[in-house]
């Protein structure tokens, strides 16, 4: 993936019921934060914010993950960040390999990044993904 001037960052922030509490370092807004840091010391735009408070991520028919979806579709998003790759899903068929890191974004032109799991696709590293999520 070729490295572009300019981001429009889709900041995606999930936080399941079975996480259970998680204390500060798992919150919505701790995730927020951090995340919309990153993009500014990097000089990158934060178009929006998805949140799916409350979901699995076994599945991906969240409100906020669609609505993301829709954004690339129409070209406004060329940038996922996330926490960590579990805050994107869980289900490694889907996260992994077969749908989203591996596929999706980059047929999209679409970066990725997961911060905590120090994955770029810029850097070539999709095939490592569907190891940090077992």
């Amino acid at each position: 993936m070729k490295e572009l001037n300019s981001y429009n960052v889709g900041i995606y922030c999930r936080l399941s019921r079975d996480d259970g509490d998680g204390g500060t370092s798992s919150s919505i807004q701790t995730q927020k934060d951090m995340l919309s840091k990153y993009v500014r010391d990097n000089g990158w735009t934060v178009f929006d914010f998805y949140v799916d408070d409350g979901y699995s991520g076994t599945n991906f028919n969240r409100p906020d993950f669609q609505r993301m979806i829709e954004d690339i579709e129409a070209g406004k998003v060329n940038m996922v960040v996330v926490k960590d790759l579990s805050r994107l899903g869980r289900d490694y068929i889907q996260t992994g390999q077969y749908q989203y890191t591996d596929i999706y974004f980059p047929d999209r032109g679409v970066r990725f990044v997961a911060l905590n799991d120090g994955i770029d696709s810029i850097n070539g590293d999709n095939d490592i993904t569907h190891n940090t999520n077992l």
